[in-house]
């Protein structure tokens, strides 16, 4: 089943080609916070009726999280997927036709073309789960707060992944004997143990200064009011916790091997994509921006040279904060 509203054309900023979200789907999936699914999970079995679970996914896109998510929930599973882009949920239907959820039941999955400028509570009545990946950081305040208040009125739980906390850096590539492992629960996207393959972050001034920028230009209006950038996912779980609700949140990384081509390559769309924002935030500023856009390009792609040829102090990795958080409803 798919229901389609008269939608408003969106603002660029909150529009995303099909290729951007494939590119990212690997760093996506493995930053995840195990425990928040854990829980979810724990949550989920613990409130299974007699029909199946009514899971609920926002700004879907091409339906990476329900991807992600649908063979580690229990089930059976009924999702409704919603997006504003048509074209983007053909994608996630196509995707998410063969998935089965962690029982091994085939999932009944809906789709809706729907304006994301407004949450509306009916939309998410009768839900057990509402989702949303790299959602957050469009959105403004008030937005967050109609979204906690329609899920404080459907009683169900939240599960919202990779919302940035504004962080990133660079790391230095160093050997791997001496080197503290990262920080435990942190997600990462390399292999196991490549993590131990980095030294201490190299960060300066002008990453200091693109990074605020950046950020800065994540708090404009993306057509749905001033968005709150990194700070969302803060104001979330404060919205939350006022309403009642059993709020946790745990740091879901992106930790970018730029040994790994894949993630080299995303590596290079970032530092490109923060470029492009700090120059419409600070074109005043154009010849740092761009002195440091190509510095860092450079840096990754010395990073991206084979651990035994590339020098100690070359960038061996690119870290990129998120945040996820799980909330549960008040009980009855």
């Amino acid at each position: 089943m798919n229901a389609m509203d008269a939608t408003p054309t969106p603002h660029p900023d909150a529009c995303f080609d099909a290729d951007w979200l494939a590119l990212r789907t690997v760093a996506d999936s493995a930053a995840r916070a195990p425990a928040l699914e854990a829980r979810a999970t724990a949550w989920l079995r613990a409130h299974t009726g007699t029909g199946p679970l009514r899971l609920i996914d926002l700004g879907t896109g091409s339906g990476a999280n329900p991807r992600h998510l649908a063979p580690r929930l229990p089930g059976p599973q009924s999702w409704t997927l919603i997006d504003h882009d048509t074209r983007l949920l053909a994608h996630a239907r196509a995707h998410c036709a063969d998935l089965r959820d962690a029982d091994g039941h085939p999932l009944a999955v809906e789709t809706q073309c729907l304006d994301l400028g407004t949450v509306r509570a009916a939309t998410l009545a009768g839900s057990d789960l509402v989702c949303a990946s790299a959602l957050l950081d469009l959105m403004s305040a008030n937005w967050l707060e109609q979204l906690a208040e329609a899920c404080a009125g459907a009683g169900c739980a939240l599960l919202i992944t990779l919302s940035v906390d504004g962080s990133w850096r660079f790391l230095e590539r160093a050997p791997a004997a001496g080197l503290a492992p990262p920080a435990p629960g942190r997600g990462h996207a390399s292999p196991p143990g490549a993590e131990h393959d980095h030294g201490p972050d190299v960060e300066d001034a002008d990453d200091r200064f693109v990074r605020a920028a950046f950020n800065d230009h994540q708090r404009r209006d993306k057509g749905l009011g001033a968005a709150l950038g990194p700070d969302a996912a803060p104001a979330l779980a404060h919205a939350l916790a006022a309403r009642g609700f059993a709020v946790e949140c745990a740091p879901s990384p992106w930790r970018l091997d730029l040994a790994d081509p894949k993630q080299a390559a995303l590596a290079s769309a970032l530092i490109d994509g923060w470029r492009d924002a700090a120059l419409a935030q600070c074109p005043q500023a154009a010849h740092r921006i761009s002195a440091w856009h190509e510095r860092r390009r450079a840096d990754c792609q010395a990073g991206a040279a084979r651990p035994g040829h590339a020098s100690p102090a070359a960038v061996g990795m690119v870290e990129v904060g998120h945040i996820d958080l799980f909330a549960t409803p008040p009980s009855a």
